[in-house]
């Protein structure tokens, strides 16, 4: 989403007709909103998704590449080299990688029927693990836990909420609005476990997800389970690059959101800025405003 915020902001100001914009995706489809994913399961689709109009990426000047992400930079020599050997040379790089879902160093996380909640891949993959069965767990209390919780009620699941705080939403709320979601929730349906650490995750004799265990006892059964506990900057690229990083990740830049490295700038999730890594989208936006300017 920044990434395509700053194609927009960079085109507005007219930057490609003094430079060529050459745009590097990992996913196959162009930039589309994440905030409203959760939206697919009422029926929206994929094209209702997808930001900005198509002609942004016909426009003279840009140039698109879809599957086939940047696995390497060099950022004395200015190069960035696609994992199908591309090699695209370039003055300034914008590094716009984003975050990954952050999931526990438990045991069985690989397992079979366990899935992240971050990509329109994921949610199909989940879609479809969850026909014909019944129940669902989601570790992580937070809005994109609650939004998948709720993403699992509507296939059908049973559904609890797994949360290693004392409340939901524990950043966000006091004790008294937590304690007001969580009757909302219940209202809804959906099972709310606070004060639980999950410990790891239970397979059957096929090696697929049965449950959750944890770390003070009373195992779940679970068919499928979710992990949304947070995220993590997507920094290997830059770290890769010998860019410095904060010590709790994202690739440090200054306030013209470049990095250590001269001509490389990073935005949006992948940033930390001031010792702080934003997970929101509206910070991400600003700082695309910013290197548009800066490099217009």
């Amino acid at each position: 989403m920044v990434g395509h915020r700053f194609v927009e902001a960079a085109v507005e100001r007219g930057l490609q007709r003094t430079h060529r914009l050459v745009v590097v995706g990992e996913e196959p489809r162009r930039a589309y909103d994440r905030v409203h994913l959760s939206s697919v399961f009422d029926g929206a689709t994929e094209d209702e998704l997808v930001l900005g109009e198509a002609d942004l990426y016909a426009t003279a000047g840009v140039e698109l590449v879809l599957g086939d992400p940047v696995v390497a930079l060099d950022a004395a020599r200015r190069t960035a080299t696609t994992a199908q050997g591309r090699v695209v040379t370039f003055d300034a790089c914008v590094l716009a990688t984003g975050s990954a879902p952050f999931v526990p160093p438990v045991g069985g996380a690989d397992a079979a029927g366990v899935f992240v909640y971050r990509t329109l891949e994921d949610l199909a993959a989940i879609r479809a693990w969850a026909a014909g069965r019944r129940t669902g767990a989601v570790v992580g209390g937070g809005l994109l836990g609650l939004e998948a919780a709720n993403a699992l009620r509507l296939l059908g699941l049973q559904t609890t909420v797994v949360e290693f705080a004392p409340r939901l939403m524990a950043v966000q709320l006091d004790e008294g609005g937590g304690r007001a979601l969580r009757r909302h929730v219940e209202a809804l349906g959906l099972d709310v476990r606070t004060g639980a650490a999950a410990a790891g995750v239970l397979t059957g004799p096929d090696g697929a997800v049965s449950g959750l265990t944890f770390a003070e006892g009373e195992d779940l059964r679970a068919d499928l389970v979710v992990f949304a506990a947070g995220i993590r900057p997507r920094d290997q690229l830059a770290r890769d690059a010998g860019l410095a990083t904060g010590e709790r990740g994202g690739v440090v830049v200054d306030d013209s959101c470049l990095t250590s490295a001269p001509g490389v700038y990073a935005i949006g999730e992948v940033a930390c800025h001031a010792g702080r890594v934003y997970g929101l989208v509206a910070p991400g936006y600003a700082m695309a405003a910013v290197v548009a300017d800066r490099l217009s």
